[in-house]
């Protein structure tokens, strides 16, 4: 206990000199300049739990979007799986002609398809996924010997 009151003892000498020093035409009295270097000092304290705070808010909102941006891939993953499974599943549709991309619940077609009507069942197929948005078929025809 005599060491803690003896250790802030001697800190607050060495500010009140600190102070004294530096301010030789500081008419204030001893105790108010340490007054007001622990009111300084308790301000500076202050704006840094503010700016770790800010930095948490910002570390949080960046780990979130983190996670949202690998929720929306494993999401667009899933989709274009699903599509793919549908393609293969359609006798009318030569699926191993077609590539599926998706983008934020957007499938994209790309490829080729025997028949106009192949390409136009290929869109129903991909829209009737779950989590499908938009279906954007980029198919060209093209009759298969």
């Amino acid at each position: 206990m005599n060491f803690h009151l003896t250790s802030c003892a001697c800190v607050a000498g060495v500010l009140l000199l600190g102070l004294v020093g530096c301010q030789p035409n500081d008419e204030r009295t001893a105790g108010q300049q340490l007054d007001s270097a622990i009111v300084k000092t308790q301000e500076k304290a202050a704006e840094s739990n503010e700016a770790i705070r800010q930095t948490g808010r910002e570390v949080s909102q960046a780990m979130g979007n983190a996670a949202d941006a690998v929720a929306n891939k494993s999401r667009d993953a899933a989709i274009t799986a699903a599509v793919k499974t549908q393609l293969v599943g359609d006798p009318s549709v030569s699926a191993l002609s077609i590539n599926v991309d998706t983008f934020g619940g957007r499938v994209v077609l790309r490829g080729s398809a025997p028949t106009i009507m192949a390409s136009n069942r290929a869109t129903e197929l991909a829209r009737a996924v779950d989590g499908v948005s938009a279906v954007e078929n980029e198919l060209s025809v093209q009759a298969q010997p």
